[in-house]
């Protein structure tokens, strides 16, 4: 049984590291949209009406964008759990992590959300997103302050799986959009709890049975 559980991890973080690299580099690309700064690009073609009435909309918006790419490369080098013959490798990239969640990501994502498209649920859900996000990492950082590694383990793991929602959300659209051809807003009310329900469930079904 302890094989069994062992090889299932260990091809979980395979499978992890593969779809993860894909993934980060479609990121990465839609990161890289926003370089140079501009306001009329992208995603933000779409939230003129907050880019001109809110002129602190756009100071989120990049903040949130850009630390975020950093947020899944720290956050994965921290959860795979291997230093790679670089002292602290694990460590540091871990206070990286957190560092940038709790001060810059999820408190900007948390401000973006309360204008997310899609009407009232998809706010909900971004806010909802946002807020435990932040908490699961707080309580991550909390638990390796008081060396209780097992259980900032299993926390730093729900705090990744909510940061993968800026992938599995794009996902979801894609096969949303290609099966069943959705009113766009329709679409952004699903996808915007779809993007991070099922990880959360995925992770806490991991952790229930001792996988991670």
């Amino acid at each position: 049984m302890l094989s069994l559980k062992k090889n299932i991890s260990n091809t979980f973080k395979i499978l992890l590291m593969i779809g993860f690299g894909y993934f980060f580099w479609l990121m990465l690309k839609i990161t890289l949209e926003y370089i140079p700064l501009r306001s009329d690009v992208s995603f933000l073609m779409i939230k003129q009406t907050e880019v001109t009435n809110r002129p602190e909309y756009l100071y989120f918006f990049y903040t949130h964008v850009y630390t975020s790419i950093f947020v899944l490369l720290s956050g994965f080098s921290a959860i795979i759990r291997k230093d790679f013959g670089i002292r602290n490798f694990h460590k540091n990239f871990g206070k990286f992590y957190i560092f940038l969640i709790l001060i810059f990501a999820a408190p900007s994502g948390i401000y973006i959300g309360i204008f997310a498209n899609g009407g009232i649920y998809s706010k909900i859900s971004f806010v909802i997103l946002g807020c435990l996000w932040w908490f699961s990492t707080f309580k991550a950082y909390q638990l390796a302050r008081q060396k209780k590694f097992k259980e900032h383990k299993h926390w730093m793991w729900r705090s990744f799986a909510l940061s993968l929602s800026a992938v599995t959300l794009r996902m979801w659209k894609v096969i949303m959009v290609y099966l069943f051809h959705p009113n766009p807003m329709d679409a952004y009310q699903i996808i915007a709890w779809l993007g991070w329900i099922p990880n959360l469930l995925l992770i806490e079904y991991l952790i229930a049975k001792k996988y991670i």
